[in-house]
């Protein structure tokens, strides 16, 4: 929840009830593995007091005469467990049950890590939807582990559906065998389900070899789960469950190979039932992938088992689902959002770096000796030689000189013209057919010309062309030095940071940061109720939450206050919003609020309300002017931040509703996402990590939008980006990496323009290198890490405040941070240049060092099936982790010397300062907000979620939908609408 949790909050937290909060103390006197001990004996106590008292019988009596609560049957079903049931109640169950006839029992198993429970809950979903009346019972098996005799109960966490529902009830259970898939007393268990109504019960078994069937003996229908990957087709012969299965499902059907495996699983089962009359493609074997939102695939299992089900209980009349094409039995490659023929992109982006500066190198060797050859020509003419001298010297310039490169030879044919420009007093350069016309240099109080931009003082074509290819000055390809020639005048790159309380109070904060810019770039951060798309709320977990560590904002009238006072289409006002998993909601919130805005301007100057006409001029000028970012980048979320709301696929569908939603619009001044290294680098990655990590989630974004049959010119200039600046030497050439892998991929590899060539972004200082001893040692630490950002000409820049490792930042520390990029800005004479890293040995070999390093990681990706693939498989986090934790130890062991906290040490304390809370009045002030919202739309609301709804069921835009449903429904509102259409996103353990 961001901030820190003091010792008066623990001691209210143990009285209300919480068990135990461990604090830093405790860490520290107990480590990781004493709280982890504490925590499992308190569990185990509680657990043996409540067995020891417990009696049973009146949850049998209602179990028995079918009136039992879920409370009721989850305790019979732990009093089975326990062989505490006598065997006359259990005939009396028995006999319940079996008058329950329209009961299916559906045996659900396959391979370890085949994804059945993420199937299952796209099935109860589907079972929900379409027989809302209908009750289900969920009874997920996992092994006992034969040498602690533990078993890890994690399948409830994949379980979404199970919210949306009272209709729905699992059970998790541990088999209490090391031989068995199902344990002895299963059959009473599901007499229990049966005799409380149920109409469904699933049981899962866990990962089975190709010898188990045992679900079978315990179910009316088996469904077999598996993946593509099970080697060769002769191995299919081994799979005990291919001779008894109902229907088998493919899952995972987005990896390589999947229809060949469709095929060779059809063939076996059309062998093994003998239905060599049929035609191959009617054998129940279904294409399904569990992770993909709405998956075709996923549905016509559904209908198929709602086929079966029908045959068994003809009285029963399941539901089918009617919008989907009956011939059709897998996910199509053309709606994964990545098609497989593109899944080794980051591999030909590696090859398609290393292709550039080999050929470059070459063109520099061979203009070097054509130089060399033509200065010989030249002494030998001047020293009379005879012509048999000079003519073989002019053979090999023939011969040498078609070779060259016309772009290198445009290079160096036009660095003589480049170096005079810079030598005037004035450049005029364009910007999107603007012109701009600036003073190359600037006078030091000691009379000194500085250059803006400092040239190379090369005589050797092969070192100039070298320079120009690798560096070459900003705002030229590829972009080493900066993506535009000079920066900004009269607008720093500085962000003014701020979120805290309700609307009204972080409405001041931004007043307060801006007073006397002439720039207002407002830098939004919300609180993690927001964050995770939760309306406020007095459940305690959420009430304590409201406004702090970020702004509390949840309907369009909090937008409104939010940004009350500042033009949002004024050219000198961007706004970026630090939110990922509801951000479409929230952007389509601004966007109402800056089209409102223009309204309201409208009817003060005219005293009448604009026309129709009027209304949507006003529209489509807000949206073609309005400045700022989002950041809404879901695969870092998923990576290293964690604050992921809605699943993966379903998040990636509303990035690109968006994106298509800005191209159909024209809006080109607000970046659809910011792909995000900076929590990449907080949760631990280091500098390597962290760019390849961003870049490589940055060119799934572009293969995400191309697959959507989108332009690569008509998207890219809408992503940019977002680093963190650290402590170690790699950050100082984070930039320059970046946007020349991106320069360079987007021109070779994906033929973008030169618009869309260009990696822009916003630079934060690190949050994980402040610290709470000796906190004001931390400006220092800021200070370094914004001017090696402002030496790679960052596109914009937020400084932290000094005192962030204990509070959300105070006016005064804000005030601080702010002063730092200022002073650099306005006082350090050297920043009078703007390219003073350019010529630097170890700028350059670090460059190319890092280059490499991200090249390699790239590679590393692809073979785990690219970003998505290598996520599936924990890539990327359990990289976060290794170097968070080695990070850590050399902290610990002083290794790594950090001043003030394990050297040069000062006093043991930890200083006290103001802890920034949310009041009150606050958050009552935002319960009263929402429910005034909520009570002024309460008729329109209802049908606007339905047209929410359909539009994603029906994949259609969900952006366009949002902007009109932003205008009546809150936050939670919407998010939940979503959740109940089956976007919400599937937890891992």
């Amino acid at each position: 929840g961001g901030g820190v949790i003091v010792a008066e909050e623990i001691e209210a937290l143990h009285k209300y009830g919480v068990e135990r909060i461990y604090s830093p103390e405790d860490g520290q006197k107990m480590g990781l593995v004493g709280m982890i001990e504490d925590m499992l004996e308190r569990t185990k106590q509680k657990y043996l007091k409540d067995q020891d008292s417990q009696s049973f019988d009146k949850e049998l009596a209602k179990v028995v005469a079918g009136t039992a609560t879920p409370a009721d049957l989850a305790r019979v079903i732990t009093a089975l467990e326990n062989n505490k049931v006598s065997e006359q109640d259990r005939k009396a169950i028995a006999e319940k049950a079996a008058k329950n006839t329209e009961v299916v029992v559906l045996g659900v198993t396959g391979t370890g890590g085949a994804g059945k429970s993420s199937l299952i809950d796209e099935l109860v979903h589907r079972f929900q939807f379409f027989n809302p009346d209908r009750r289900l019972a969920i009874l997920a098996l996992d092994p006992t582990k034969r040498k602690t005799g533990g078993a890890l109960l994690a399948d409830r966490l994949r379980m979404n559906a199970l919210n949306k529902s009272p209709n729905a009830y699992m059970r998790s259970l541990a088999t209490r065998s090391f031989t068995r898939d199902i344990p002895p007393t299963m059959p009473d268990i599901i007499n229990a389900c049966k005799a409380v109504g149920h109409s469904l019960i699933i049981v899962e078994t866990p990962g089975i070899g190709q010898r188990a069937s045992e679900i079978v003996d315990v179910c009316d229908l088996s469904l077999y789960v598996m993946t593509p990957e099970f080697g060769a087709p002769s191995q299919l012969e081994k799979i005990t469950m291919l001779d008894f299965a109902t229907v088998v499902a493919v899952n995972k059907f987005d990896r390589s190979g999947a229809l060949d495996a469709l095929r060779d699983i059809r063939k076996q089962i059309q062998r093994n039932t003998h239905r060599f009359d049929e035609r191959l493609e009617d054998m129940p074997v279904y294409g399904t992938m569990a992770s993909r939102f709405n998956d075709v695939g996923v549905t016509a299992l559904y209908n198929e088992l709602v086929r079966q089900f029908q045959k068994r209980t003809p009285t029963a009349h399941w539901h089918y689902a009617t919008d989907i094409d009956a011939n059709l039995k897998y996910t199509e490659a053309a709606s994964i959002v990545i098609p497989p023929d593109r899944r080794f992109y980051l591999a030909e982006i590696a090859h398609t770096l290393r292709s550039y500066h080999k050929k470059s190198q070459q063109q520099v060797q061979l203009v070097r000796e054509l130089q060399q050859l033509r200065a010989t020509k030249k002494m030998l003419e001047e020293s009379g030689a005879p012509a048999a001298a000079v003519e073989p010297v002019q053979k090999l310039i023939t011969e040498k000189d078609p070779h060259i490169d016309p772009e290198c030879r445009e290079l160096l044919q036009g660095w003589p013209e480049l170096k005079s420009s810079y030598a005037q007093d004035n450049l005029v350069y364009r910007v999107r057919d603007k012109e701009i016309r600036v003073e190359v240099s600037k006078r030091s109080l000691s009379g000194t010309r500085v250059p803006k931009v400092a040239l190379p003082s090369f005589q050797d074509d092969g070192e100039i062309l070298r320079w120009l290819c690798k560096e070459n000055v900003p705002g030229r390809f590829p972009y080493t030095a900066g993506v535009f020639p000079f920066r900004r005048e009269g607008e720093d790159p500085t962000r003014m940071f701020a979120g805290e309380g309700d609307p009204f109070r972080t409405n001041a904060r931004f007043k307060y940061v801006s007073q006397g810019m002439p720039a207002k770039r407002l830098s939004t951060a919300f609180d993690s109720v927001t964050l995770y798309g939760v309306d406020p709320d007095l459940r305690p977990d959420i009430y304590g939450k409201i406004g702090n560590a970020g702004v509390s904002v949840a309907t369009l009238d909090d937008m409104k206050v939010l940004y009350g006072g500042f033009d949002l289409c004024s050219e000198t006002t961007s706004v970026s919003m630090t939110i990922n998993g509801p951000a479409p909601i929230v952007v389509a919130m601004y966007f109402n609020t800056a089209i409102d805005q223009a309204v309201d301007e409208f009817k003060e100057k005219n005293k009448r309300e604009p026309t129709d006409e009027e209304r949507h001029r006003l529209r489509q000028t807000v949206l073609q002017n309005v400045r700022g970012t989002v950041q809404a980048d879901i695969l870092k979320e998923d990576q290293g931040q964690n604050t992921c709301i809605f699943s993966t696929d379903f998040a990636l569908k509303m990035m690109g509703d968006i994106q298509e939603w800005f191209i159909k619009n024209k809006v080109q001044n607000f970046y659809s996402v910011s792909i995000s290294g900076y929590h990449i680098a907080e949760a631990g990655a280091n500098p390597i990590s962290q760019l390849a990590f961003t870049l490589a989630n940055g060119f799934t974004y572009v293969e995400a939008y191309l697959a959507r049959g989108m332009k690569i010119d008509d998207f890219a200039p809408n992503l940019s980006f977002f680093f963190s600046s650290g402590m170690d030497p790699e950050y100082a050439v984070m930039g320059r990496v970046a946007r020349r892998i991106w320069a360079v991929a987007m021109r070779d590899l994906y033929g973008a323009s030169p618009r869309s060539q260009v990696l822009k972004y916003h630079l934060q200082t690190s949050g994980r290198s402040l610290h709470a001893q000796e906190f004001n040692f931390n400006d220092i630490r800021t200070t370094l890490q914004a001017l090696i950002g402002l030496y790679q000409n960052c596109n914009s820049l937020h400084t932290n405040s000094y005192d962030e490792a204990i509070t959300t930042p105070t006016q005064e520390s804000v005030r601080r941070a702010l002063a730092i990029q200022l002073i650099i800005n306005k006082e350090w004479g050297l920043s009078m240049n703007q390219n003073p890293n350019q010529g630097s040995h170890v700028i350059e070999e670090l460059t190319d060092l890092v280059e490499e390093a991200v090249l390699r990681e790239f590679e590393a990706i692809s073979e785990r099936g690219g970003v998505l693939g290598a996520m599936e498989r924990g890539y990327q986090r359990g990289r976060i982790q290794d170097e968070s934790l080695y990070y850590e130890r050399k902290k610990q062991d002083g290794s790594l010397p950090i001043i003030g906290v394990n050297t040069f040490l000062g006093s043991s304390s930890l200083p006290t300062t103001e802890l920034v809370r949310s009041t009150e009045a606050e958050k009552q002030s935002q319960l009263t907000r929402l429910a005034e919202f909520h009570s002024r739309h309460a008729a329109e609301a209802p049908a606007a979620l339905h047209y929410l709804k359909e539009t994603a069921r029906l994949d259609g835009n969900i952006f366009e939908a949002l902007m009109k449903v932003v205008r009546c429904c809150s936050l939670g509102q919407i998010g939940d609408a979503l959740y109940d259409i089956g976007g919400q996103y599937r937890r891992n353990m």
